[in-house]
């Protein structure tokens, strides 16, 4: 591509400038090469010919277009240099207010100079397992960086966090520290991550002070080190200092301050704890006084100190006392800054003893006063042989103060940052660490210090370490890639490094002067030039100086000055110090043994004096040292970069000088990585994303199945600078720019036809629409005249058929009344002619023919009642004849076998006698009452016989009356006209004149009527106003309690979660302790204890089991007496039997031999014999069976029964005597222990009783000593004390009587059942029939009562089958929704049932255990949690809906209601399931949130259906992490996702307003994420993204109307999202606008709908950005909303869940038992 087709007319240049360092140009024509200069014009309309150099003919450079201006990366712009690189950065920071820019591997921080809420915790989460170049650029993305790649690759991690003073490091430090304790839980110690937070306040207040660049400027540099374990968890961290600017101490410039401690310790010394340091305003202290700027606007220093003490305590290692002396060292500095030095010759000086402030300070020291005055104006020299001590001048006496105060607070903070070690150190083992370095950029001043040549000389190797580690990243990417690649030349800056560093270097030699005895300034100058000047280029000399040089760094030169300034030594008052309090012999202690403890400062500054001994190290060495190991971590490490910017001096918020930038911007390393980037090939596209952006290049023919042919085709015809990867493309500098043109010059075309077609169809719709409108104007016209002629034409026709019909009609009623006239005329006629006639005939023929009919009715009424008489009587003697059989049968059987069956005959004859009288009784009362009816009856017949009569009357009457009165009429008609219109005439003009004065008074009537009525409308309107106002506010108030009630509820479950979450930790915990010898001894303890356990459950057991024999025996005993009842009584049916048989004085003869009846009553007698031996041979069993036993027990010699006698009567006789004994003995030995224990239970009543009255005595005599405030709280407390006793003692009576109570119903019921028994065995059949004829016998249909009984103890066993070892999945396809919540209430039934409260409490909190233990287990499976919510909601509605109460019994059958649970009460198990189903909602919900949360930003943001037009835009090296063309999340697979979750659900038998409620949080999760992301993605806030927003959201809702749930209130969650996809397409420019985004946005947030502006990012070039003035608007008119200031939607949000009475309408007795689920221990009652 030659330079004529980019340097074409309307090319945009960069031209440079002095102020603002880069202008923008446009060329005015075309450039050919060989043109010595460029026609510009400046964007104010300026024209300008710029002179390009004929010896480089170097262009300017070229300026982006427009739409990649203000990306998240620099490496994404295509033409890489200088002006590019300020350009992006001042738009994103002025215009976009974004502070954060990638370019490349450094992320580019901007000290914003403003608060901003981008650090909470939402956004902390929200990057959190994200991609570094899926989210805008952000400390937290670095931060997320380097913890994914430790946790993955294995590998220490360190983050460089540089840039000069004030420019913001140590704040990015302190966030990526916090993300680091926010997405890391600690694991071993309690509280590691806040004491590594704790460690920032106070290295703050030691360490950092206000400059005139900075308010809180770190004065050291240190490298903080994280560790992890293998949990990749915080367990510990470990800090490292270096370079302490330890002359702040006691000197400040103008407009700066000291270290925060001294200030607050100022600002607290009014607190009891600090009067002993006798400290007052900073202002009256000469160290803290110099900057005169002693206060900081908006910094309180009380309350950092407050925080800085929290800190202290927080750490734990630095104790209360060591705190106190801290602060009491401090102010002893304080003080010491202040003693005043007198002069008493030029080289000699005093203090006075009694100076104030010495004292003061050396009482906090602990040191003599004298000695330290002395020491302090005199140094001691040594010799080999002798010590001699000298007079000092007044100014080295206050350099010996200064460098005192200076040595004593370098070695207390050096003691603090090892006590933080100390307690930052873990005891656990150290699996992989990150570090963060925190240390200053390259700094140069009029007047470079010592501390300025080690700053500068640590950056150049950070800058060396970053070059060649940029370097590495851009070969390997190459090298993976298989690309050819050269050498790439960039600056190294080895030479200057070892200018510092090597042998004979800087460093070196000045060590060597420091050593020297004589060493100073000059001759180490002159070493210097003689060794470096002409070797090393980078060393020069200013011309007109000898005492300094100049060193050339990476950055910029750097001119240093050596001035004769000397540290004097300090060793006499060091010696004083050492003998003062504990922590100050500690802080020298350490110090010595760290390094000997230099008492010279050798530096560029200043060379230090002879030294104590030859070995101690010098302050250059010791940095070197440190910075050496320094580098070496950190080639250990994988390094992450931040470079933070200061933007102007001025610290003015959101303000770019940009000359200022451009400096740091060169110091701090960033051009040189857009060097190398733009050397090699900074464009990187997948071949998938250049096919996606670049479709719309390509005509259809050319896009291949292999995109990566494709490409090439493409490329080939378009560039030539490119190169083909593996995986990418690889563009030079300047190509994606060409392309991009090539693409909007594609679109423009494209957009220029469509306008040409759209434009012709909208002429040619205008010429149809009016075509077919005069068509159709005429159409109408002509149908008007049509019908106006038709009209006329019916008219005439209608008319004559009129006049038709209107003759026919008259003359055809002329007619008709003659012919009437004539026929009734005839009719009379010929009527009176026929009754004349034949009026005697017709009465003979009546009467023989009623007659005949009157006899017909006889005859057939006649013969109707003898068959109804016969009828009857056939049918009474039938029944006669029944019962006379019945009866002769009854009474035989009953005397052939009982005899007592006549007492109840008798009974029943006697109660069919009562019977009968009452219905005798009845029966006359009921013919009396007929009779009564039938008197009435006549009485009403007669009534009606005369009614008719008098009826007939009166119609003969009226048949005669119509003629008469005609005639009457018809004359005083005529007479009443006449007089009726003379009345009326008169009568009219009188009736007129009264009305017209009534309508008069009625209208005045009316008129105040009307009056009051408006008045009372007026007052009753403004009731009414008042009414609705106070409506209105009770629906305010409603609301607000419904909103308070589900914030509540809401509060109420997220801490019930919590307490749930902290008792499975606590469990944890308890689970993963470590077995040391004090745990393994409980644990032996505890295997006792268990062990102890088991063998009473075992004792228990055993009892159990011989109560229950007893109870056998007792049961056999009672069985065994009524076989003896039961013998006794066959005994007397069989005498009383043989007495009938032999009896003479019977009704009937006895039988003959050999008849039927004697037959009969022959084998009856056999088989009652047979039964009655079987009986009597079971007594005897059981008799001997019982005998056996009771020998067995009580040790009895046995005896041969048959000695006594034949059947062993006698001896059971006697022994049934000694058994009654036995009993009473025993009842009489309870009765005495029954005794003793009411006299024991007494008398401890009288002792407690007694020690009440007088615990209530001396109780009473102190409230009376008590004021009266203090008396009534204590009685009270007193009063509490009573009653919660008296509680207790009634719940155990309660306890105790509910066991009482079970006992008697228990013996109720086994009384019961004998009762029953005894009554079924002597039930016998009353009637036998001879013929004996097979009979086929039915099984009945068993009833089930909807009960499982289970065995005591089979608790653990069903729960194993039924929950634990449960598999959802079969369960929920072939079973009954809910089945195991069914079986388990089932089984509860039982235990109710037999009123066993053991059984339901073991039953029901096993299930609880067991169902916590699964979701616990298997808590990501949404299966399994679903499942076991829905089964968990049903138990609980299988509590409330057989509870028995009215609210829920409403809504059973009758069945149900007869099921429900009669013995306990469980309100507070429903309680429990609730919060139990509450507690698996939750974990629902975090499941649900872990598996839609990877594909939601991918299938709502990311996926986009329309390539070409809609592609993303070109990225820089941080490409976005998407998946494959193949594995690509789109809306689809969302949607699946959730059908899959709704028909899972649905399949468990989840109640619907549960499944709503879940389906309503996914939408929230889904529009919170997605929103979310929106708000931190400046690529995807684009028009067409909302399109694809507003589609997929379109989706969901259409998702939502396939499954009838529009009303679940899903739909209103996805509003935020909508409204923001609305607002990325809506017009952004005018006020009008500004007002309907207000307006649509309802949902929105102020900060969200500012951001989104902010951050509105053109994809191409017919696009516009968000101007400044229309974000300013926005705001104005958003101002006055209230809402929530948060600019992130809460993701961890769950709406409160309301869990409904949902009743079963599934019948407990027909649920079936699947043999699958192995519970065939379980039977059905």
């Amino acid at each position: 591509m030659a330079a004529s087709e980019l340097y074409s007319k309307h090319a945009r240049v960069w031209l440079p400038d002095a102020e603002e360092v880069w202008k923008s140009a446009e060329l005015v024509r075309d450039y050919s090469p060989g043109d010595p200069t460029l026609s510009l014009q400046l964007e104010d309309g300026t024209k300008v010919e710029h002179k390009i150099d004929p010896k480089t003919k170097e262009l300017l450079p070229l300026r982006n277009p427009n739409i990649l201006v203000g990306e998240n990366d620099l490496t994404a712009l295509s033409y890489l240099h200088e002006p590019a690189v300020l350009h992006n950065l001042k738009v994103r920071f002025i215009d976009s207010k974004l502070i954060y820019t990638y370019c490349g591997i450094v992320l580019v921080a901007i000290n914003p100079y403003e608060s901003l809420p981008i650090y909470e915790a939402d956004i902390i989460h929200a990057y959190s397992g994200q991609n570094m170049g899926d989210m805008d650029p952000h400390i937290f993305a670095v931060a997320e960086e380097a913890y994914k790649q430790m946790a993955r690759k294995e590998r220490n991690q360190s983050i460089i966090v540089s840039g000069e003073s004030g420019a913001g490091k140590t704040v990015s430090a302190k966030y990526a520290m916090r993300y680091f304790a926010t997405v890391s839980c600690s694991s071993g110690e309690a509280n590691v991550e806040e004491r590594v937070l704790a460690s920032n306040p106070i290295m703050e207040a030691l360490g950092n002070a206000k400059t005139t660049r900075n308010d809180n400027s770190s004065r050291f540099g240190k490298y903080i080190e994280i560790g992890f374990d293998k949990k990749h968890s915080i367990i510990g961290a470990n800090m490292r200092t270096y370079l302490l600017e330890k002359s702040r101490v006691v000197f400040q410039a103008q407009n700066e301050r000291n270290y925060h401690i001294f200030y607050q310790l100022c600002a607290s010394s009014h607190l009891p704890e600090f009067k002993a340091f006798k400290l007052g305003c900073a202002e009256d202290f000469h160290c803290t006084n110099q900057g005169q700027s002693p206060v900081i606007d908006g910094v309180d220093d009380a309350k950092e100190m407050c925080n800085t003490r929290k800190a202290f305590s927080l750490l734990g290692e630095i104790g209360d006392s060591d705190q106190m002396e801290i602060y009491q060292i401090l102010s002893a500095i304080l003080h010491l800054s202040n003693v005043e030095v007198k002069e008493q010759s030029a080289d000699r000086c005093s203090i006075s003893p009694d100076n104030v402030h010495l004292v003061v300070f050396c009482e906090l020291l602990g040191v003599p006063c004298e000695e330290m005055a002395h020491w302090l104006c005199h140094k001691k020299l040594k010799t080999t042989t002798e010590t001699y001590v000298k007079p000092v001048s007044k100014t080295n006496a206050l350099n010996g103060r200064d460098a005192l105060a200076k040595h004593i607070y370098a070695r207390l903070f050096s003691w603090v940052v090892n006590s933080i070690n100390a307690a930052l150190k873990s005891a656990g083992k150290q699996r992989s660490f990150i570090g963060v370095l925190d240390i200053y950029g390259f700094e140069t001043f009029d007047i470079n210090s010592f501390e300025q040549f080690c700053i500068n000389y640590a950056n150049e190797k950070l800058q060396q370490q970053f070059n060649m580690h940029v370097f590495k990243l851009e070969q390997e990417e190459y090298m993976k890639e298989e690309i050819p690649w050269t050498l790439i030349d960039f600056y190294d800056n080895q030479p200057c490094i070892d200018l510092i560093e090597a042998r004979l270097g800087v460093l070196d030699l000045l060590d060597e002067e420091c050593k020297m005895p004589k060493g100073s300034d000059d001759t180490w100058a002159q070493k210097l030039y003689n060794t470096l000047l002409r070797q090393n280029a980078h060393f020069d000399k200013p011309r007109l100086s000898n005492r300094a040089f100049i060193i050339h760094h990476f950055a910029d030169k750097v001119r240093h000055r050596l001035a004769h300034r000397r540290e004097k030594s300090i060793m006499g008052a060091e010696g004083i110090c050492q003998q003062g309090f504990n922590l100050l012999l500690k802080l020298f202690e350490d110090g010595e043994k760290a390094s000997g403890s230099p008492s010279k400062k050798s530096g560029v500054s200043g060379r230090a004096g002879p030294t104590q001994k030859d070995n101690r190290k010098t302050v250059g060495l010791q940095f070197r040292q440190s910075l050496h190991l320094l580098m070496d971590t950190l080639n250990a490490t994988t390094p992450h970069y931040v470079r933070c910017i200061k933007p102007n001096d001025h610290k003015a918020p959101f303000t770019l000088d940009p000359v200022r930038a451009v400096q740091q911007l060169r110091a701090c390393g960033i051009l040189e990585t857009i060097r190398i980037s733009a050397a090699g090939f900074p464009s990187r596209w997948t071949y998938q994303e250049f096919f996606n952006r670049y479709r719309v290049l390509m005509k259809q023919k050319d896009a291949l199945p292999d995109r990566k042919q494709t490409c090439k085709n493409l490329l080939e015809k378009l560039i030539q600078k490119y190169q083909f990867g593996k995986n990418k493309i690889f563009f030079r500098a300047g190509q994606v720019a060409y392309l991009e043109k090539l693409r909007s010059d594609k679109l423009r075309l494209a957009c220029v036809r469509i306008q040409k077609t759209i434009r012709c169809w909208l002429a040619r719709k205008k010429y149809l629409r009016m075509r077919e409108s005069a068509v159709t104007i005429q159409k109408h016209v002509r149908g008007h005249q049509a019908r106006r002629y038709v009209k006329f034409l019916r008219q005439t026709s209608a008319a004559v058929i009129i006049q038709r019909n209107v003759r026919m009609w008259a003359q055809r009623r002329r007619y008709q009344r003659q012919r009437s006239a004539a026929v009734a005329i005839q009719s009379l006629w010929r009527t009176y002619t026929a009754r004349k006639k034949y009026q005697k005939r017709t009465v003979v023929l009546q009467k023989w023919a009623r007659g005949w009919l009157a006899r017909r009715r006889y005859r057939r009424a006649l013969a109707a009642v003898v068959l109804l008489q016969s009828c009857v009587r056939r049918m009474r003697a039938r029944k006669e004849l029944k019962k006379l059989k019945v009866e002769a049968r009854s009474v035989e059987h009953f005397k052939k076998l009982n005899v007592g069956m006549e007492n109840k005959i008798l009974q029943l004859q006697h109660k069919i006698n009562e019977q009968h009288k009452e219905n005798r009784e009845l029966s006359e009362r009921m013919s009396a009452v007929t009779k009564t009816l039938a008197a009435d009856r006549d009485k009403q017949c007669s009534e009606i016989e005369q009614l008719r009569k008098l009826e007939q009357e009166a119609r003969t009457k009226a048949a005669r009356l119509p003629s008469l009165l005609e005639q009457l009429t018809f004359l005083q008609h005529e007479l009443e006209v006449t007089r009726k219109e003379k009345d009326d005439l008169e009568e009219q003009s009188n009736i007129y004149r009264e009305q017209t004065q009534k309508v008069v008074d009625e209208l005045n009537m009316k008129n105040n009527v009307l009056k009051s009525n408006i008045d009372e409308l007026n007052k009753h309107i403004l009731e009414q106003d008042q009414q609705l106002t106070d409506i209105k506010t009770n629906n305010e108030n409603t609301k607000q309690l419904e909103t308070d009630l589900a914030e509540e509820r809401s509060r109420y479950q997220s801490l019930l979660s919590e307490h749930l979450h902290l008792e499975e930790r606590h469990k944890d915990l308890k689970e993963e302790m470590d077995f040391s010898p004090v745990r393994s001894f409980m644990c032996f303890s505890l295997l006792l204890i268990s062990s102890r356990v088991k063998e009473l459950e075992q004792d228990k057991q055993a009892l159990m089991e011989q109560l229950d024999k007893k109870e056998e025996a007792q049961q056999e005993k009672a069985k065994r007496q009524e076989l003896e009842n039961e013998n006794k009584k066959l005994k007397q049916d069989l005498n009383m039997l043989r007495k009938s048989l032999t009896s003479e004085h019977g009704d009937a003869a006895p039988p003959a031999p050999g008849s039927q009846p004697y037959n009969i009553l022959l084998d009856q007698l056999s088989s009652s014999n047979e039964e009655l031996e079987m009986r009597k041979e079971e007594v005897l069993l059981l008799r001997s069976h019982m005998v056996r036993q009771e020998a067995l027990k009580h040790k009895v010699r046995s005896y041969n029964i048959h000695t006594l006698n034949e059947d062993g009567e006698l001896w059971l006789a006697y022994e049934g005597l000694k058994e009654t004994n036995r009993i009473l003995e025993c009842q009489m030995r309870e009765q005495g222990h029954v005794h003793s224990e009411k006299l024991k239970k007494l008398s401890e009543e009288v002792s407690r009783l007694k020690n009440e009255k007088e615990q209530q005595q001396k109780l009473f005599a102190q409230n009376l000593l008590l004021p009266e405030d203090a008396r009534i709280e204590a009685s009270l407390k007193l009063e509490i004390t009573r009653l919660t006793k008296e509680n207790l003692e009634l719940l155990e009576d309660g306890e105790r009587q509910d066991k009482a109570i079970r006992k008697l119903k228990k013996q109720l019921k086994f009384y019961q059942k004998k009762v029953e028994d005894y009554e079924g065995n002597h039930e016998e059949p009353s009637m036998m029939n001879a013929p004996v004829r097979t009979v086929h016998i039915t099984r009945k249909e068993k009833e089930y009562q909807g009960m499982l009984k289970y065995k005591q103890g089979e608790e653990q066993r069903l729960l194993k089958n039924l929950v634990t070892d449960l598999k959802p999945r079969g369960v929920a396809v072939s079973f009954t929704p809910g089945l195991p919540a069914y079986i388990i209430f089932m089984c509860l039934r039982y235990a109710d049932n037999v009123n066993n409260d053991q059984r339901v409490s073991d039953l029901l909190n096993s299930t609880i255990s067991s169902i916590k233990g699964v979701i616990k287990r298997k808590g990501n499976d949404f299966e399994v949690v679903s499942f076991w919510l829905a089964n968990t909601c049903r138990l609980m509605h299988c509590l409330k809906q057989y509870s028995g109460d009215e609210v829920y019994a409403k809504h059973n059958t009758a069945k149900q209601n007869e099921q429900c649970l009669s013995n306990f009460e469980l309100s507070e198990y429903q309680q429990v399931f609730g919060d139990l189903s509450i507690q698996i909602y939750r974990q629902l919900i975090k499941c649900m949130e872990d598996i839609l949360q990877p594909i939601i930003v991918a299938s709502m943001l990311e996926h986009n259906a329309e390539q070409g037009v809609l592609g993303a835009k070109p990225t820089g090296m941080r490409k976005k992490s998407s998946l494959s063309e193949e594995g690509v999340a789109t809306v689809e697979v969302l949607l699946q996702r959730l059908s899959l979750f709704h028909s899972t659900m649905g399949q468990h038998g989840m109640d619907p307003e549960l499944i709503k409620q879940v389906v309503r949080q996914q939408f929230y999760i889904i529009c919170a994420v997605t929103l979310n992301n929106l708000l931190l993605r400046k690529d995807m806030c684009s028009w067409g993204k909302g399109l694809q927003i507003r589609f997929n959201v379109w989706q969901l809702n259409e998702w939502l109307v396939e499954r009838e749930l529009t009303d679940c209130g899903a739909k209103d969650t996805l509003e935020p999202l909508l409204q923001a996809a609305q607002l990325l397409q809506i017009r952004k420019s005018t006020e009008a606008d500004a007002q309907a985004i207000c307006s649509i946005c309802s949902a929105l947030t102020a900060e969200q709908i500012v951001k989104l502006l902010t951050l509105y990012t053109p994809v191409n070039e017919f696009e516009e950005r968000v101007d400044i003035n229309f974000i300013t608007t926005i705001k104005s008119l958003l101002k006055d909303r209230v809402e929530s200031s948060t600019l992130m939607m809460d993701t961890k949000k769950i709406f409160s869940v309301t869990l409904q009475f949902s009743p079963s309408c599934v019948a407990l007795e027909t649920i079936q038992i699947p043999a699958s689920l192995n519970l065939g221990f379980l039977s059905r009652i």
